[in-house]
């Protein structure tokens, strides 16, 4: 058993305030493998008011002295990635396979850090400075889908911004939350820059999301909760960057490589055990060649190797949770009483895998755009098939969604798929399978969010604009805002 028994706060490693605890399940073995210290609201006012404390002297460091910061959290988390990569096989399923997993929060660091470097904290409109400044202190609340990457990308915006920050993973990934806060103070954060409370959301999450002393909370989970998040922020008017669910639609143009656009389809949707609020989980095919697509399908999803994530050949892992496994079957089950076809997969575990929380890769065609799931997010390695007569009906039965997270396009004639890419209402479209970049903006349209994460955009989520008047002089050798 690993014992996890503090907080970190204001520097220090302490015992929450109540002795509480949460056991962490290894979904592979369905077995206990850690216990964790488990904070409440007066752990979290602790941690509010220790960054509230070092805001004045860490928002007035120097880029280079934050970028020197950066640099040597760089060095101490590189130091711990194999660790990393253990860790979260342990906690959420993640296949040590899957270094993305663990060398991505790097080079996200580095992408900042560069950022840093060339941004132009002031500019003018005119005679007038605009200035760019810290917002504060700044509640992260992170999931345990990508439980290092999430949390990193949102740590080191704030950090390069100058702002101090209350972090809160979710608790199904608290072990390497609290790696990471090792990571931080082996970097020598000064002391309540950085603080870490594992908690429960309707009590360290309640209380990040209302507390005056926070002057923004940037969340990542499901819509759901983040309208609760929302709510709890309204009261004191905070600044708010929500990435939430996803149900993205892959358009398929009948012009499309049908072959390259379904195997892709399938690796995209059931990486990460389909836990990844991206996935194209909705695939859109011409109804005359639905019939055509299937045999690739069921070829691509019966290539995954299910198995424990801590050896090397398992491409998939399982579910994170007791609970998310329920939810999943019980979608599955859903799509089956409403009349989808099952071309592979299903309720039953895969073979030989007796024990842990394992789903079949799972496809169904005949999905019709009012089915259960063809319209919730399951969050797991389930794909809906569903078919479209022309170009209009695709890109309404895309839209048709409470979400907008993210959005697919396959096709050859590349100005009909650009008119396709342009219809989607959605925050990241990718064009025949295009990687995304990490200096590139990552948001959602609709009840997927508010605000941007990354690069440029991710930056200014954690600064105030202020407009100077009187200073014309000093204006004049600033870069203009626009052009």
């Amino acid at each position: 058993m690993r014992q996890y028994p503090h907080l970190y706060i204001d520097g220090q490693w302490i015992e929450p305030i109540e002795p509480r605890h949460v056991d962490l399940v290894d979904p592979t073995r369905e077995e206990t493998f850690a216990r964790v210290a488990l904070g409440s609201a007066a752990d979290a006012e602790r941690a509010i008011a220790a960054a509230r404390r070092a805001f004045d002297s860490f928002s007035a460091t120097s880029v280079d002295e934050r970028i020197a910061l950066i640099d040597r959290v760089i060095d101490a988390y590189e130091s711990h990635i194999d660790e990393f990569s253990e860790l979260i096989a342990r906690e959420v399923g993640i296949p040590v396979a899957n270094r993305a997993q663990v060398t991505g929060p790097a080079q996200h660091m580095r992408v900042a850090r560069d950022l840093l470097r060339e941004y132009p904290f002031e500019s003018r409109i005119g005679g007038a400075v605009v200035r760019r400044e810290p917002i504060g202190v700044c509640a992260l609340i992170s999931p345990w889908n990508w439980p290092v990457q999430t949390g990193v990308i949102k740590l080191i915006y704030a950090l390069a911004a100058g702002c101090t920050v209350v972090a809160k993973p979710s608790i199904n990934s608290a072990a390497s939350g609290a790696l990471l806060a090792q990571v931080l103070h082996e970097a020598g954060v000064p002391a309540g820059v950085v603080n870490l409370v594992n908690g429960r959301g309707r009590d360290v999450g309640d209380m990040f999301s209302r507390h005056p002393d926070v002057d923004m909370v940037s969340f990542t989970g499901s819509t759901g909760a983040g309208r609760q998040v929302g709510a709890a922020a309204a009261d004191t008017v905070k600044r708010l960057c929500l990435e939430l669910g996803g149900k993205s639609a892959n358009i398929v143009l009948p012009d499309a490589d049908l072959e390259r656009a379904a195997r892709w389809n399938i690796q995209r949707c059931f990486f990460n055990a389909g836990q990844s609020c991206h996935a194209p989980s909705r695939m859109l095919v011409h109804e005359s060649q639905m019939e055509q697509v299937v045999p690739f399908l069921v070829d691509e999803a019966r290539s995954f190797r299910l198995g424990d994530p801590l050896e090397s050949p398992t491409t998939m892992g399982p579910v994170v949770s007791a609970g998310q496994f329920t939810s999943i079957r019980d979608h599955i089950q859903c799509a089956l009483d409403e009349g989808a076809r099952l071309v592979t997969g299903g309720l039953e575990r895969p073979d030989g895998l007796d024990r842990g929380y394992f789903v079949q890769p799972t496809v169904f065609t005949g999905v019709t755009p009012d089915m259960t799931i063809a319209r919730e997010e399951v969050f797991g390695p389930v794909l809906a098939v569903l078919p479209y007569r022309d170009e209009g009906e695709a890109l309404r039965i895309a839209n048709d969604s409470v979400y907008g997270l993210g959005g697919f396009v396959f096709g050859g004639d590349r100005a009909r798929a650009r008119r396709v890419v342009d219809g989607l209402r959605a925050g990241r479209v990718s064009y025949n399978g295009a990687a995304t970049d990490s200096y590139t903006p990552m948001g959602g349209y609709k009840q997927s969010g508010i605000g941007r994460s990354m690069g440029r955009f991710g930056l200014e989520e954690y600064l105030e604009v202020k407009s100077v008047y009187g200073f014309e002089d000093e204006a004049q050798e600033l870069p203009p805002l626009f052009g």
